[in-house]
């Protein structure tokens, strides 16, 4: 009996664990990361107790939330390093980074975030970070990539993306591919004028 009890206890807090990490994935990727724990707890159907027994920070939250999103942001400048044709693999990584965050508010936020106790989210990002600086030093060796291109210039490219404000999900992919080709052909040492992907329809925020 008091295995079995214990076994119930166990599987009760797994679930209650995997609903409030579904919930805040759900809440950050539409609200970014200023929901407040209780009300992450309130959407989740459980008690503050219960949330911060799992997650005792908001910090620890956050960098559980997005472990997966930063796995997928390496695989994709993995993915650039890998083309033959370095500013073809940067284009195409920063392409799918932005669509990445044009998905979730929240990871954007968090990337750029400093999480003094999440050793293992910093020394992701900065993996990638340095991914991405061997990339885009390839394509400036290649003569593709303007010679004063820096890092913090990508930050900025993805703060700005995530500034993006559409009806729908699938309209702030679609506007944020533009953007990103908008980017790039700036970034060129020599632009070239190619056809832009679509445009979104983009709301006008009205002032009251």
């Amino acid at each position: 009996m008091t295995n079995r009890l214990s076994h119930s206890l166990r599987a009760d807090a797994r679930d209650n664990r995997e609903r409030i990490l579904a919930v805040t994935r759900t809440v950050f990727a539409a609200e970014g990361l200023d929901v407040a724990m209780r009300e992450i707890a309130r959407r989740a159907e459980v008690g503050a107790a219960t949330l911060y027994r799992h997650f005792p920070t908001k910090e620890a939250l956050v960098t559980e939330v997005f472990t997966e999103q930063m796995a997928a942001c390496t695989a994709i400048v993995d993915e650039g390093l890998a083309d033959p044709d370095p500013w073809r693999g940067l284009c195409r990584a920063i392409e799918k980074v932005c669509e990445l965050h044009a998905r979730d508010r929240g990871f954007t936020a968090a990337f750029v975030s400093a999480f003094p106790h999440a050793i293992d989210f910093t020394a992701a990002r900065e993996r990638a970070l340095r991914k991405v600086a061997e990339l885009a030093r390839r394509a400036k060796a290649a003569g593709k990539l303007r010679p004063d291109f820096v890092l913090d210039d990508l930050i900025m490219v993805l703060m700005a993306n995530s500034g993006i404000r559409t009806t729908s999900p699938a309209a702030a992919v679609v506007a944020s591919r533009r953007f990103a080709a908008l980017l790039m052909q700036g970034m060129q040492t020599e632009p070239v004028k190619l056809p832009l992907p679509p445009a979104a329809r983009l709301p006008l925020t009205v002032v009251t």
